[in-house]
């Protein structure tokens, strides 16, 4: 699944802030600045309108990477800066809140400049500005994507704009209707699928050097890797960097077992032996192939249960809106293909079957998707338990993952309700 699709499902199904136990780094810090962290909102200088909006997001205080980066955000004089972290943790509030402070709703002209590798994430964006700046209403959105046809010679009066790469770069240079001279806010968001894209990086540079010099510029990015750090040195000299460690998906807190069984009916009578024995409160069943998934969503709904299918068939909003029912636990049982292998944060989930292991083209275990798919059941250091129903073929498979992870798959008997039970307690 590409980058961008993965970031918008979880811009979309994050509704609350992700709680990470990841520890956050600030680097380059001047020692002698008056850098502080808050822990609250009413700690920043907000507008009374701006901490209503922030109230209506859902949000009560602030993230780990909204402590440290609102304050810098927000300081006087403006810092450029650099922050990390991942998908759910309150970046975009983050920013969205700095563009809302620094416009000036008495200024009819573009102050604050926002670009998005997409236009489904540039609209994402502009919802939260929409939701947070709900109570600003002399403040004005305009978004520079496709579709949104503006003549040339129009004036502009919308203090923020919202767009991507290429068309931000035509309303500059080719219909000359924004003025990146007046621009005293930029923020560029998922700098690491700028990068990943073909195009947009250049045309990022391109803008950004258009800006004026006290321009205030802020680049986020959910990794922080080689080439996220190359070409932010080439926009931002000397920032403020903030990290968000990324969480070491790991198998240490995560109980693996296999059952062995002689054919696909067999597997699926015990899948529902062990999902009789639990009382699961929601489990995801990972799938090789869609084939595979509609089969065994079709046998679980006629024997009554509540089940979702998450295939890479669906458009975005789709699967997000699938997450989002599973999340609410409108359905039970969540079977997906390797679309949610990895990426997607469902926190309640603690159990995680594979109906099959995930193999590669020439039949050998993939281990990166078999990580990924456990890795669900044990999100933000949570104990989880993993369970591979097999036919007897596969056996070889699970000796090469344990070998290949230094771990212990123990094996279970299908049938034995007694072990199934006190698993289950």
């Amino acid at each position: 699944v590409p980058l961008a699709e993965l970031s918008l499902m979880n811009k979309l199904i994050h509704t609350s802030l992700v709680e990470s136990r990841q520890h956050v780094e600030i680097l380059q810090r001047d020692p002698s600045s008056p850098l502080y962290s808050i822990k609250t909102f009413e700690e920043l200088p907000l507008k009374k309108e701006l901490l209503q909006g922030v109230y209506m997001m859902g949000f009560n205080r602030p993230s780990k990477i909204q402590e440290q980066a609102l304050p810098l955000m927000l300081a006087y004089p403006p810092q450029n800066l650099i922050a990390q972290s991942q998908s759910g943790t309150g970046k975009t509030a983050a920013f969205v809140l700095a563009m809302l402070s620094r416009a000036n709703a008495n200024e009819k002209y573009p102050q604050c400049l926002c670009l998005a590798p997409t236009y489904e994430l540039a609209l994402q964006i502009g919802q939260v500005v929409r939701t947070i700046g709900k109570f600003c209403t002399d403040i004005k959105v305009n978004y520079a994507v496709r579709g949104n046809r503006v003549l040339k010679g129009t004036v502009l009066e919308e203090q923020i704009i919202i767009g991507t790469p290429g068309t931000t770069l035509d309303w500059c240079f080719k219909q000359r209707i924004l003025d990146l001279t007046k621009i005293s806010l930029f923020v560029l968001d998922e700098a690491d699928i700028m990068i990943d894209t073909q195009g947009l990086c250049c045309q990022s540079i391109r803008i950004h050097r258009a800006l004026p010099k006290s321009c205030q510029v802020l680049l986020f990015s959910a990794t922080y890797k080689e080439p996220v750090r190359a070409f932010a040195e080439r926009i931002i000299p000397d920032p403020i960097v903030i990290k968000l460690r990324e969480e070491e998906l790991t198998l240490s807190n995560i109980r693996q077992y296999f059952m062995v069984c002689q054919s696909s009916d067999e597997q699926y009578k015990a899948l529902c032996n062990l999902y009789g024995s639990f009382t699961i409160g929601q489990v995801m069943i990972f799938c090789q192939t869609r084939r595979l998934a509609d089969w065994l969503s079709g046998n679980m709904s006629r024997d009554g249960h509540q089940v979702a299918i998450l295939t890479a068939e669906l458009t975005v909003v789709q699967r997000a809106s699938v997450i989002q029912r599973f999340r609410e636990g409108k359905e039970k049982v969540l079977i997906a293909t390797n679309v949610c292998a990895r990426g997607i944060d469902v926190q309640q989930v603690t159990t995680v079957v594979n109906f099959g292991l995930p193999v590669d083209q020439d039949g050998e275990p993939d281990f990166e998707t078999y990580l990924h798919r456990i890795g669900r059941a044990g999100r933000f250091g949570h104990r989880g338990i993993a369970f591979s129903v097999l036919e007897r073929g596969a056996v070889g498979l699970v000796h090469k993952i344990e070998e290949y992870f230094q771990t212990t798959i123990k094996q279970l008997d299908p049938y034995d309700m007694d072990e199934l039970e006190k698993l289950a307690a």
